[in-house]
């Protein structure tokens, strides 16, 4: 598993926006929150833009089936050594 070697804020450590934002990228079916997320946690105006960024990716790639995005990401992150 791929974990963050920075400093993080844990998830109940998280106050004020940051605790908002954690709570808006918790995954759903686990309701964890992943550590891709909380390497933000020093800079919530850097999750906000991550999460913005992630979304508008998701969404709007034309010619890309959400299915085929997610794949791709998913191979990425195995190649890189990380859970996805």
């Amino acid at each position: 598993m791929c974990v963050a070697w920075i400093d993080t804020v844990p998830e109940k450590d998280a106050v004020g926006e940051l605790e908002e934002l954690y709570r808006q990228v918790v995954d759903p079916q686990t309701g964890k929150l992943d550590h891709i997320m909380q390497v933000h946690s020093l800079h919530p105006a850097g999750l906000r833009a991550h999460v913005e960024l992630y979304s508008s990716v998701m969404r709007s790639t034309r010619g890309l089936s959400r299915a085929d995005r997610e794949m791709i990401a998913l191979l990425v992150s195995s190649l890189n050594g990380c859970d996805y």
